[in-house]
């Protein structure tokens, strides 16, 4: 190839890298832009929801999608940039979202109520609880699943959308609670003494609280027994102290009273037939 030869294949490459040239750095410039933004945005989405409290989990989660977001949207800019055309590229990314949402519709519902559940928070890490149909401790609070141990040490991990769409009790969250229990005397035994032993049991117990004040009263006139209903209030972490403490007393103040716990029972009378 002769020196003019050259020079002409030169100069009919540089109008084309000229062109390509700057695209290519427009484009680079471009993803150098939206990656050191990513961070930016990233970072301050992370320090936002730190002030309003958010939980980690869902912090983190979201913030990893803030950043991948910002860099998405810098890549196809940057496609943009260098020529290439991104409307299909974008109406391919669409279809293949619409795809994979109904493919995992399941999933995507149990991510909505992960996310519920770490904004509004009805339960914590620790909470005891009843939910889905599940009692126990909550030890984790994922975005797709909620892991609690049963008060007997099994672990449960329930999909978030089955909690979210049933009823959700917090056992623990309030300070306080009441411990309904009933006692059973015979009818035979004496009501007024009774009454001031179960009276005598919740006022001496050292964790049921003044105030509210505890109850005794009737409740109702059983087959078998007169029932009184006991109720006490006391802190929530001394629940089954209570519980177990006034059930014991009860059992061993009747029976030092001679006032009878009576059982279930029935009275069976046999008749004889004359027979022919």
């Amino acid at each position: 190839m002769d020196q003019e030869t050259m020079k002409k294949a030169i100069e009919s490459l540089i109008p084309i890298i000229t062109e390509y040239g700057l695209k290519v750095i427009g484009a680079i410039a471009i993803l150098v832009a939206g990656r050191i933004l990513a961070g930016i945005v990233a970072r301050a989405a992370e320090k936002a929801m730190t002030k309003g409290n958010i939980d980690p989990a869902l912090r983190g989660f979201l913030t990893n999608f803030v950043r991948i977001g910002v860099i998405t949207f810098a890549v196809i800019a940057a496609l943009a940039a260098f020529g290439i055309q991104t409307t299909s590229f974008i109406a391919v990314l669409g279809a293949a979202g619409f795809a994979i949402g109904m493919a995992l519709q399941g999933s995507l519902g149990n991510f909505a109520s992960g996310v519920l559940l770490l904004v509004f928070r009805p339960f914590r890490i620790n909470d005891a609880v009843v939910i889905a149909g599940q009692k126990g401790k909550v030890t984790e609070i994922g975005i797709f699943t909620t892991t609690l141990n049963t008060f007997d040490n099994r672990r449960i991990i329930i999909p978030n959308g089955l909690i979210t769409g049933d009823v959700i009790e917090n056992i623990n969250t309030n300070p306080t609670r009441r411990v309904d229990m009933t006692a059973g005397i015979g009818y035979a035994s004496d009501y007024d003494k009774a009454k001031v032993i179960l009276e005598k049991i919740l006022a001496e117990h050292p964790k049921v609280l003044k105030d509210p004040e505890p109850k005794v009263a009737l409740m109702e006139l059983a087959d078998s027994s007169v029932n009184f209903n006991v109720r006490p209030w006391c802190n929530a972490a001394d629940y089954w102290d209570v519980w177990s403490d006034v059930q014991t007393s009860i059992k061993r103040e009747f029976d030092k009273a001679g006032i009878e716990i009576p059982f279930p029972q029935r009275d069976v009378h046999l008749h004889n037939e004359a027979t022919n």
